[in-house]
């Protein structure tokens, strides 16, 4: 039996009742077993059974040790009023095995356990001990645990420990990270989402749930999934503690063993996965090994840093051949300029070559701007072009996304193209892959021959922001004015230059909906988007894509430099 612990007030959102987490916890469990019991397990599904036949507040009690980031608790600094008693509620979970009271079973989490109690209790604990030196007070607690557990065997401190009050340890706790995973989809969202719905700082699309696509079709999907996102925590955890060598045969261990064969489902995160150990190991110096891991994909910037490396590397005949690949199918506006750029560097050794991007620079206009503006150079060319009688704003990305996110609103979240999978989703599963604009090319096509003229794209735009205000959209911002920026993109240019580039940013919505204009400025007679650079700033390839893509459909654009004048 375990003692009654103290109750106190823990002070719950004030506009959500008592349980409110509670409801949402088995709101989750029943969206998985409907629609996931042909992927869960006999673990799972006998975890699903032997929940619910747990009374209310041990379910809540269960669910409130569940969404915490610890395993193990001390039962005398439980306080959840909303549970009525405590203690019953402890014995039934112990009796269920929904949590286990800690024994030497738990002797390889010790220090997780010892981080349990302050200093001043470990050190109560150490006096107890009676080591022939005492530690000074003021050591620091890590220090002290440290200590403690290179003098002390895990058996004396794990006796010591829970001799002084009951610890608990939750169980069952990888049945329950699946089933947020299965629900999610990711392991970055979690049950904070409904809390922030519910208290009206967020507004989801609204979704007929029948309408939601299963994520994961099979039990490789779901394990293949997991294991790429568990592995990359992993490594954020192995990167701070082990010396790069080390990081590598880990890697490459594990990629051996796990690597091919994957679900097509866990590919996108095995090629960001790989992307992020790589660039970690370049950054180490460890040129050779982090070839060999960006060789795995060919996802950008992989191909991009593999000529770097083999050039550096000295195979210079390799790296000459994969830029040729490069600019064969260049995936991006990086590639496309990277290639071209270093080709005529490694074929002309004794000539220096100026990157396209900073011929581009170089070529451009300068106006004159104060000096008191070094550090806000956009807006002294804002003030600028006001001062010679133009209007002008900020516009950058923000009006193109939001004018895609507007024009295409209902075609972005159709439940029919299968990759809306829960109520809370904030963008499509496929939103940053290439299969969006696969899946969807005949309706973005259809809906530009729809909206033939500006009058017509105008009402589509207006109407989705009127209806959709406050809704969330990665694409679109709910501030006033932000309409009438795109409504302002829409009187100047045709329905022509509008559409080619619409179609162009979803070919590519990570990657194309970046590198836009710094401003927009206009008069009666004219208009210009322009990127402004510093004398010290860079032009980057996305920004140089957009030039050229404007020119080429006479979209009025240039880059103007900045010359700093005295107040």
């Amino acid at each position: 039996m375990l003692p009654n612990p103290t109750v106190q007030n823990t002070g719950f959102p004030t506009d959500l009742p008592p349980k409110y987490y509670h409801d949402y916890f088995c709101y989750v469990l029943d969206f998985v077993r409907k629609r996931y019991a042909h992927v869960l397990n006999e673990n799972e599904t006998a975890f699903l059974e032997n929940y619910y036949a747990l009374s209310e507040d041990a379910q809540c009690l269960f669910i409130r040790f569940s969404n915490r980031s610890k395993s193990f608790f001390r039962v005398n600094s439980l306080a959840y009023s909303e549970i009525s008693d405590l203690r019953a509620v402890l014995n039934e979970l112990l009796e269920k095995n929904f949590i286990e009271s800690v024994c030497e079973h738990h002797s390889d989490r010790l220090e997780e356990i010892m981080d349990l109690f302050t200093k001043p209790e470990h050190l109560f604990f150490t006096k107890q001990l009676e080591p022939e030196i005492m530690p000074s007070k003021s050591i620091r607690k890590p220090d002290l645990v440290r200590w403690l557990v290179h003098e002390y065997d895990c058996s004396t401190l794990l006796k010591l420990i829970s001799g002084s009050e009951p610890i608990v340890k939750v169980s069952f706790e990888a049945e329950v990270m699946l089933m947020k995973f299965l629900f999610f989809g990711n392991r970055h969202a979690d049950m904070t989402e409904f809390v922030i719905r519910d208290l009206g700082h967020v507004r989801f699309q609204s979704f007929d749930e029948q309408h939601l696509a299963i994520r994961f079709d099979s039990r490789k999907d779901v394990d293949d999934t997991l294991m790429v996102s568990l592995m990359k925590e992993t490594f954020d955890a192995l990167k701070n503690e082990l010396p790069p060598e080390e990081i590598f045969d880990w890697f490459m261990n594990w990629q051996t063993v796990n690597g091919t064969g994957l679900s097509s489902k866990a590919i996108p995160s095995y090629n960001a996965f790989i992307l992020r150990v790589s660039a970690w190991l370049e950054r180490k110096k460890m040129l050779s090994q982090a070839l060999t891991i960006y060789q795995l994909t060919n996802d950008a910037p992989a191909r991009e840093r593999r000529v770097r490396l083999l050039y550096t590397l000295g195979e210079t005949d390799e790296a000459l051949a994969l830029c040729e690949e490069i600019a064969e199918n260049p995936q991006n506006a990086d590639e496309r300029y990277f290639s071209q750029d270093f080709y005529e560097k490694i074929s002309n050794k004794k000539k220096r070559v100026v990157k396209r991007t900073t011929q581009a620079l170089k070529a451009a206009d300068a106006i004159e701007i104060p000096v008191m503006y070094r550090h806000q150079v956009e807006l002294g060319a804002l003030h600028y072009y006001r001062a010679q009688g133009f209007q002008a704003f900020f516009s950058e990305n923000e009006p193109w996304r939001a004018l895609f996110g507007l024009l295409f609103w209902d075609i972005i979240y159709d439940t029919n193209v299968k990759t809306i999978h829960n109520p809370m989703q904030r963008v499509p599963s496929d939103f940053f892959l290439p299969d969006f604009y696969y899946k969807r090319s005949e309706q973005l096509h259809e809906r530009l021959r729809s909206a033939a003229t500006k009058e017509i794209i105008d009402r589509i735009v207006s109407q989705t922001y009127m209806e959709k205000f406050g809704m969330t959209n990665v694409l679109v911002p709910w501030y006033e004015g932000a309409l009438d920026k795109v409504l302002t993109l829409t009187s100047l240019l045709s329905p022509q230059q509008l559409h080619a580039i619409m179609i162009e940013i979803a070919q590519n919505l990570r990657e194309n909906t970046r590198g836009f204009p710094d401003l927009l400025v206009w008069n009666e007679n004219e208009y210009a988007f322009i990127e402004i650079k510093s004398p010290t700033d860079h032009l980057s390839s996305r920004q140089l894509h957009w030039q050229h893509f404007f020119a080429e459909h006479a979209v009025q654009s240039r880059i103007v430099r900045v010359n700093w004048i005295k107040d």
